[in-house]
């Protein structure tokens, strides 16, 4: 290796990479974004020699911080650093405990990503809304969603307008809160100030809980803090911005979508909605689309929202692999 001495993170990612060989690491790059590709690729090409030494002692170390990150995964930091000190010793264990968390940031409330959704509620139902606010900002969206969803509404609205204000949250008050809702997740000291929260966390989890959920937060927010919403909403995409969408784009989400969706999301549609929609069928599935819609019993508006809920979801897919473009905030980029 270049000139000797102790080896760095990159040094010893690129050693890891040579050892494991091109094809895994192929498939490591793709998992890697850009800058970091192209960090790994000059110290690769910069290795001059790999003496075996290096190389076991590589390979030995990644799968040490493999298995202590499963443990972490399993049980949490505390029951990994029991297992790998009943297994290894303690001085091993914390070692590997140090090197670990100098690598790899492990997120806080981890504890709480293993729980249910109605778990967690059951723990933070009665929290202050700033501490609701902070614990569903690091949680995964979906997790967040399911939750939010089932808080009272007031409640529900005041949590999602914290999220999307709150910035920057201290190590000390994110490891107060982890003591006080899970006593068995020990403090890390390897945690800096985290950006957690704001406009893209809110809008993810809105974007994950159910048609009537959504509705009720941001029409609260419209009333408390109408700018807020609107940023929201601009960042959101929802059944009736069917409007923003190209014909072209209109045509690919009727192909893709379930056509019996489409028949019941139309139901509550606005006029803008339903002749935007129209337009872009044949004058035969128009028709046939009006009738059955005509002729067809009442159905429940449940079942209506979740079918665009489901709509709006294909849409986004559609949006994220890059085959349409939705224009947000009223700008000139309106399609794809």
């Amino acid at each position: 290796m270049r000139g000797g001495g102790i080896l760095n993170y990159k040094q010893k990612a690129a050693i890891l990479l040579i050892s494991l060989g091109p094809e895994v690491a192929a498939g490591v790059y793709k998992h890697l974004r850009e800058d970091e590709i192209e960090q790994l690729t000059l110290e690769i090409a910069t290795v001059n020699r790999v003496t075996t030494q290096d190389r076991t002692g590589i390979l030995q170390e990644f799968h040490e911080l493999a298995i202590a990150e499963e443990y972490i995964a399993q049980g949490g930091m505390e029951y990994a650093r029991d297992v790998l000190q009943k297994a290894l010793g303690t001085e091993r264990a914390v070692s590997i405990i140090e090197r670990l968390t100098a690598s790899l940031q492990v997120r806080p409330f981890e504890f709480a990503r293993k729980a249910s959704p109605g778990q967690i509620l059951s723990f933070i139902q009665n929290e202050h809304p700033q501490t609701i606010a902070l614990v569903l900002s690091y949680l995964d969206a979906p997790q967040s969603a399911a939750v939010l969803s089932e808080l009272p509404t007031a409640l529900r609205a005041d949590v999602a307008r914290r999220i999307a204000v709150m910035d920057v949250t201290t190590p000390e008050v994110v490891n107060s809160v982890e003591r006080i809702l899970e006593n068995k997740l020990s403090s890390s000291s390897s945690v800096d100030a985290m950006s957690v929260g704001g406009l893209d966390a809110i809008v993810a989890i809105i974007n994950g809980v159910d048609r009537a959920t959504e509705r009720s937060i941001l029409e609260s927010l419209e009333l408390s803090d109408p700018d807020l919403a609107e940023e929201i909403k601009k960042r959101m995409f929802v059944f009736e911005d069917i409007v923003l969408l190209d014909n072209r784009a209109i045509q690919r989400v009727i192909r893709d979508i379930d056509q019996a969706d489409l028949m019941l999301a139309l139901r509550t549609a606005s006029d803008d909605v339903q002749a935007a929609v129209y337009r872009n069928m044949s004058k035969r599935m128009v028709e046939t689309f009006q009738q059955d819609m005509e002729f067809a019993g009442p159905v429940r508006l449940r079942d209506v929202e979740e079918a665009q809920q489901r709509i709006v979801a294909q849409i986004r897919q559609l949006e994220e692999i890059g085959e349409i473009v939705i224009a947000r905030g009223g700008g000139d980029d309106i399609l794809v």
